[in-house]
């Protein structure tokens, strides 16, 4: 029996935001620009400095937010911001460091979250993000979280350059892909948590297709707009996407506490 204490802890607030449509548009947004960040910074600078400057910003984003201790809509995105620039990093000094081909690093990174999700499951028993209201679970949150960059960065590859398929191609298909979740959700009443993590999984090689797509020179696919303006671009998106949602909910808290 869980004392007084425990319960209260329990139910504090929640530190992630709830997967309304403005959550995936800026989650969409954030992968983008995470993607053309990273292919930024790695040619602007050296690549070890780059990958170092990325794990710090990670670091300070993360820390940050596990200190406001509820859901605070520029710190969070600011940290999954961070973490779309750091993990697609990690996924590509793996590939390019070590030389392991794309389809192991994509199988290493979906084992590393399956085990983040069974080490969450067996110590909370829940996978909820509406119940990410303890320091623990949002450590586990975050790590799925870091799991599920990497894991899409790699199979965004996977697809586009080690399967040959190129970057619109491969956009229709996790574009395609991401639709089985949404749709098996909403008429075939997939259970919740399955979906929206499935849904966050693909929502990364999505985003970062399209950044790469349109960020790429001619002569590797893209269409040659250059990653720095790109991320330049998805950067102001998730802003204004995060400004937009976070007025509405304001908007929102103050009606319900006036009705």
């Amino acid at each position: 029996m869980r004392s007084p204490s425990d319960v209260d802890r329990q139910s504090g607030p929640v530190r992630v935001p709830d997967p309304t449509v403005g959550f995936w548009v800026a989650k969409a947004a954030s992968t983008a620009f995470g993607e053309a960040a990273s292919d930024f910074s790695i040619h602007v600078m050296p690549p070890v400095a780059a990958v170092l400057l990325g794990f710090v910003l990670f670091l300070i984003a993360l820390g940050w937010q596990l200190t406001r201790r509820r859901y605070t809509p520029v710190v969070y995105w600011f940290t999954v911001a961070m973490v779309g620039v750091f993990g697609t990093m990690a996924a590509d000094v793996v590939h390019v460091v070590l030389g392991l081909p794309y389809a192991v690093t994509t199988v290493g990174y979906a084992a590393a979250l399956a085990a983040v999700f069974l080490l969450w499951w067996r110590t909370e028993r829940t996978l909820d993000v509406h119940e990410v209201r303890t320091t623990r679970r949002e450590l586990f949150y975050w790590a799925a979280v870091v799991a599920t960059f990497a894991l899409g960065t790699a199979a965004g590859d996977l697809a586009a350059i080690g399967l040959h398929l190129g970057y619109v191609p491969s956009i229709l298909l996790f574009g395609v892909l991401i639709l089985v979740p949404a749709l098996g959700y909403r008429f075939l009443r997939w259970n919740g948590i399955l979906a929206f993590w499935t849904a966050y999984v693909l929502t990364r090689p999505l985003g970062a297709s399209v950044a790469d797509w349109l960020g790429k020179p001619v002569t590797e696919g893209g269409v040659g707009v250059g990653s720095g303006w790109i991320a330049l671009v998805f950067a102001i998106a998730m802003v204004v996407v995060v400004a937009v949602t976070a007025r509405a909910r304001r908007v929102l808290a103050r009606e319900s506490a006036v009705g």
